[in-house]
């Protein structure tokens, strides 16, 4: 009965110490914001800040715009949406954020004017 008794306790402290998958996206959304941003993508995209949104289970990117592509109409024309939304359904190391249905946020500030929004653009489970 003892080893029983103990099996049952050393089951109960391992599974007590796993994070969460709210948990754990928040912890990397936050250490990846610190250890890497602002990180620039290209001549013209900036990734200012990740932020994960636990009502809503959203991942949220923070991008700035500079140069040819801070303008309304570039985005159009290059249809940034589905792009995003390819990019989206092409990431493999969101796998386990998309089976658990996961939304992803994409908002693109200018650099000219940082209140404006470029393009603001949110991914649930039915688009990925």
């Amino acid at each position: 009965m003892k080893k029983i008794w103990l099996f049952v306790m050393i089951i109960g402290l391992f599974t007590a110490c796993q994070e969460s998958l709210e948990d754990r996206c928040a912890r990397e959304a936050q250490e990846y914001t610190k250890k890497k941003c602002p990180v620039k993508l290209d001549n013209n995209t900036t990734l200012d800040s990740m932020v994960f949104e636990r009502q809503t289970h959203t991942l949220h990117y923070y991008y700035r715009l500079t140069g040819l592509a801070d303008s309304d109409s570039i985005l159009q024309k290059i249809d940034a949406i589905g792009s995003l939304k390819q990019e989206l359904k092409n990431t493999t190391s969101l796998r386990v954020y998309k089976e658990n249905k996961y939304r992803f946020a994409y908002t693109f500030h200018s650099e000219k004017d940082p209140e404006k929004v470029l393009l603001d653009v949110v991914f649930t489970d039915k688009d990925y």
